[in-house]
């Protein structure tokens, strides 16, 4: 076996090592929504895609910006649909910003089948539950609702069970 190997097997076993020592404290977080529940007080996220994220928005406040013990925040998204089409970039584009965030507890979008069609794939892969409303205060309702009378396991389960 020669030095410049062992040298690069090393290398390898270094990076790896190093990779894992990043990687490990990030996959702890990320389990944490996900089967044991999430800590008393924790903010978890809802996407809300345009028009309906300011009827979602008013329901919050108006709910003190709380389910339970849970602190709850909306992200708005733009739409994807113009007077003439529907962009299909634009709503995997949506989809996948909510599957990227951990705090994700629901994807809310307008009731319009052609568009949730396309979304659904996406946060089904994710686990990320949809909620499909014509009315932005009644699809927040439905959150909410699910949120404060979830069990201790998986948030994203238990509302994807409740509102599903």
């Amino acid at each position: 076996m020669s030095v410049l190997s062992r040298a690069s097997r090393r290398s390898f076993v270094s990076r790896l090592a190093a990779a894992a020592a990043f990687c490990l404290p990030l996959v702890g977080l990320a389990g944490c929504g996900e089967s044991e529940g999430v800590a008393e007080g924790a903010t978890v996220t809802s996407y809300v895609v345009e028009p309906l994220c300011g009827g979602a928005e008013r329901e919050l406040a108006r709910q003190g910006g709380k389910a339970g013990d849970l602190r709850v925040r909306v992200v708005c998204l733009p739409s994807p649909r113009s007077p003439t089409k529907l962009d299909l970039a634009r709503i995997g584009a949506n989809a996948r910003q909510a599957t990227e965030d951990s705090t994700t507890v629901a994807y809310i979008e307008a009731l319009d089948p052609p568009a949730n069609r396309f979304s659904e794939p996406i946060l089904e892969a994710a686990e990320i539950p949809g909620i499909y409303e014509s009315s932005g205060k009644a699809a927040m309702t439905r959150l909410l609702r699910a949120i404060e009378s979830s069990d201790s396991g998986s948030l994203r389960q238990s509302v994807s069970e409740q509102v599903g």
